[in-house]
């Protein structure tokens, strides 16, 4: 089941997931505490749950808890970030 996971994974950072990097570096962004979590951008739902979810897979961004909480950049994320500006 793993090895699946690490297929879905985008070998490009597409504009939608620097987008969302972004997101979660200005403090917009938070998700529900379930395995496969749901995203809110400005308290309105994300629609792209695979991206969302990738990230967190990839380990650029980590939920911090709860039923429904802040997410934060990891070291991988900022990385991410600044290799693009």
């Amino acid at each position: 089941m793993r090895a699946a996971l690490v297929e879905d994974l985008p070998t490009v950072m597409s504009n939608r997931d620097l987008r969302l990097l972004h997101a979660v570096a200005d403090g917009r962004v938070e998700c529900t505490g379930s395995v496969e979590p749901d995203f809110f951008i400005d308290g309105f739902a994300c629609c792209d749950h695979m991206a969302a979810r990738a990230l967190v897979r990839s380990g650029m961004i980590r939920p911090t808890g709860g039923v429904r909480g802040p997410v934060q950049l990891t070291a991988a994320g900022r990385e991410a970030l600044a290799a693009t500006r």
